[in-house]
């Protein structure tokens, strides 16, 4: 620039001062930062569905995010903590798994409770029994949401199917069940799927240094952080929104500009 300026104007001039005039007009070198988008062209469609839903949402419908947590392994985990000066907590690279988890469950925003079982794979299957699990929890409400991303076996043509057989007049009627409808996320955009923000939570409390002598163990302090959860919330009701015991990395909220998945305890 300074090469430029003397060029143009038969002046020369220092690069120092050129920085100078620089920095006083408020410009400095920053890096780029890197953002989540979606390659989903329905992206913003999507995102319209999902805040009109939400934003009018009655009393007797309920809104569900659903995802899965795993499979991990049960073994020594590393992760912070607090220790003294001098002193580091170490484990073991490589170690003996103690078993394998995956964790389905569904996060009903207005009431922010969490709905959870252990599969043994991710698959239809799973994501039928969720469905069944909660159109049975939830009898006698009106309609209810499930916003899921795009893995290939939440949309699967035998999940639709099921959907379509459980919404069937004449079933309803039978199991008092609510109408169920989808509000699926954008293509590529599991970052804005709110029970993520859960997960994280969960596994900063129970995961992060843990060393759990069998599955059934972990899943006990799973189970027992889910209901200590549930139970907090139905004494504080208040939707999904606000972070609980400061273990949750982020508001469970909506929101495009915020990233929750860990992919190291995924």
């Amino acid at each position: 620039m300074a090469e430029a300026y003397c060029k143009v104007y038969g002046c020369t001039i220092g690069k120092s001062t050129v920085s100078a005039y620089i920095r006083k007009e408020g410009f400095a070198f920053r890096k780029a930062k890197r953002v989540l988008t979606s390659p989903d062209p329905l992206y913003r469609e999507k995102m319209a569905n999902i805040t009109s839903i939400l934003s009018n949402l009655a009393q007797d419908e309920k809104f569900f995010s659903v995802d899965e947590f795993g499979p991990f392994a049960v073994k020594r985990q590393g992760g912070r903590s607090l220790v003294k000066k001098g002193e580091r907590r170490t484990y073991p690279q490589w170690q003996r798994s103690n078993g394998r988890l995956i964790c389905t469950a569904a996060l009903e925003l207005s009431t922010n409770q969490i709905t959870h079982f252990f599969s043994e794979k991710k698959n239809s299957d799973e994501m039928i029994k969720l469905i069944e699990v909660l159109i049975n929890q939830y009898q006698g409400q009106k309609r209810i949401f499930f916003s899921w991303d795009s893995a290939s076996w939440h949309a699967s043509k035998m999940v639709t199917e099921k959907i379509k057989e459980i919404n069937r007049q004449a079933y309803r009627k039978q199991h008092n069940t609510p109408l169920v409808e989808l509000a699926p996320l954008p293509a590529s955009a599991q970052f804005l799927n709110v029970i993520e923000s859960v997960f994280s939570g969960m596994a900063k409390a129970i995961i992060h240094n843990s060393n759990y002598s069998s599955t059934k163990q972990c899943q006990l302090a799973i189970n027992s952080y889910f209901a200590e959860r549930n139970t907090h919330f139905l004494n504080n009701p208040q939707r999904a929104g606000k972070k609980i015991w400061g273990k949750e990395l982020s508001w469970p909220v909506f929101n495009e500009a915020g990233i929750f998945k860990d992919s190291r305890w995924r």
